[in-house]
Formats: structure tokens, sequence, C-alpha cells
């Protein structure tokens, strides 16, 4: 969408908020959804192609850039992208040694593919909203699509599933080292046995079960929820480009200034993410 002078601002606001969705609809059958009610419809089966395709396609921009630079390492003087890099690494690896008291080689490349992933899919919060969705539905016309019916979100991270399986795949992580490292009895027994003993299992196993669930889902929420507001409020910004000139021109000084502030946000949120993923894992590896 070019602007929001075709939508009222309610429907506007939906359809920058509606995934490109693919899947079956209990009328139309197999097939995109040509509005968000018919995205709501599909279930749980339906696939977010455009949370799928841009996810991806940061995994491969960061696989890219590290290898392109492993590739061209070198002990003398290093390049710009070198010290990138090895910042990177460096900020990373003493954020691991810092939280992670246990031995395990794979947590410090997890530690640095979450936060440099999450951060690329975040950042791309500060990509003008109209732009690529515009272009999208302008190619999609080509093909006799209705533009007002084509939905695009960039962002995989203002998608609850995108998060909410990063941080899924995380818990998975934390039970796997938790039996691996206790053994089956003294996972059950840690559930069971803390705080009050023996004698306050029901309350123990309440307690410790709450906590252990609560890890993902503050996870996955923390991150969904902070940038899905940070989208929205670019939207509403947005909004105030087709209320005249004046209008036109708050709406670009707020839209800077936000995208300064949203800088802060986007990595914050990746290095949050990034450090409770190593504190949890270095629970998983404790034994009592």
């Amino acid at each position: 969408m070019a602007s929001s002078d075709t939508l009222t601002a309610q429907e506007y606001i939906q359809h920058h908020l509606t995934n490109l969705t693919l899947g079956v609809h209990p009328e139309n059958g197999f097939g995109f959804a040509h509005n968000s009610a018919e995205a709501a419809e599909m279930g749980f089966w339906a696939i977010h192609v455009d949370t799928l395709f841009f996810s991806v396609l940061l995994g491969g921009v960061f696989l890219w850039f590290f290898k392109k630079v492993a590739d061209r390492v070198t002990a003398g003087v290093p390049g710009g992208a070198q010290n990138f890099a090895e910042w990177i690494i460096d900020f990373v690896e003493e954020n691991v040694r810092g939280s992670f008291s246990g031995k395990n080689p794979m947590v410090a490349p997890l530690a640095l593919t979450i936060f440099i992933w999450v951060f690329l899919m975040n950042l791309m919060d500060l990509v003008p909203v109209d732009l690529i969705p515009h272009l999208f539905a302008q190619f999609m016309s080509l093909f006799g699509a209705d533009p007002h019916h084509v939905y695009l979100k960039i962002v995989p991270t203002t998608d609850p599933n995108a998060t909410f399986g990063m941080a899924l795949m995380v818990f998975i992580l934390i039970l796997y080292y938790s039996f691996k490292m206790k053994g089956p009895g003294g996972f059950a027994a840690e559930l069971t046995l803390q705080p009050f003993g023996k004698w306050g299992m029901p309350a123990n196993l309440l307690l410790e079960s709450i906590s252990l669930f609560s890890k993902p889902l503050s996870l996955g929420l923390r991150l969904f929820g902070n940038l899905y507001a940070g989208e929205m409020i670019f939207i509403l910004i947005a909004i105030m480009y087709s209320g005249g000139l004046i209008m036109a021109l708050s709406g670009g000084l707020l839209q800077i200034a936000w995208a300064i502030f949203h800088v802060l946000i986007i990595t914050l949120q990746a290095y949050i993410f990034m450090v409770l993923t190593i504190v949890y894992l270095d629970m998983a590896h404790h034994t009592h």
C-alpha cells in the first residue's frame, strides 16, 4: 500500500497486521487468504509465508556474512568486516563466560546465532512500513491480484509463531540438558523436592512447573510484544502522511525520532533473548 488514502485508518492498520497466509480455507479450499478473517479461519496448519521467507532469508544473510569473513580471515591487519565479526564474537563469548558455568561447546555458537538472527529480524522494523508491501502488491497485481488483498509482513518477530517457535526450541534444549545432566530421577527430584522439601511435594511441583513453563512463555512473549508494539507505532505514524502537509511533516519527524529510539529496542530485545537462553541453559546444567 502506498498510503492509507484508499483505506480507512482501521483497514490500513488491519492490512499491515495481516500475514501472507497459505492454507486450506473451509469454503474456498487451498490457497492464499484474501483477508484477515480468512487467514484466521485457516487455523493451526496455515503457513505464514512472509514470516518463513524473511526468517530464512535473514538467517542466510547471517551465515553468508560470517562464512565470508571466515574465508578471508587474516592474522595480519584485519579489515573492517573481520573487526566487526570478531567484536561480535568477543561480545557473545564474554556473556557466555559470565552467565554459563558449565562446559558445553554448543552454547556459544547458539548464543551467537540467536543474537544475530533475532537482531536482523528485528532490524526489518526500520524499513518503511509501506515500501516492500507496496512493491509486492504491485508485483502481484501483474498476475491479476487485487493489491488491497495482497498481504505482507516483513518483520518476522512481530509474528508470535516465529517468536514462540524459537522459544520452544530453547525450551526443548532446556529439557534435554536437564535430563542429560541430572538424569530422570534428579530432574524429577528438582521439580518435587524444592523449595519446601519432601513434605511439600504438591506445592513444589506446582511452583517448579510454573517456573519451568514460564521460561519459553516469557521468551516468546517479550520479544513479540515489544516488536509488535514498535511496528504498531510505525503504522500509526504512517497514517499521519495522509492528513495534509503539517501532519505529514510531523509524521516524518516522529518517524525519524521513533526509528532512532527503536534501534535501542531491537538491539536490547535480541540481547535479552540471548542472555536468557544462556541463563536457562546454565540452570539446566546445574545439579543439586
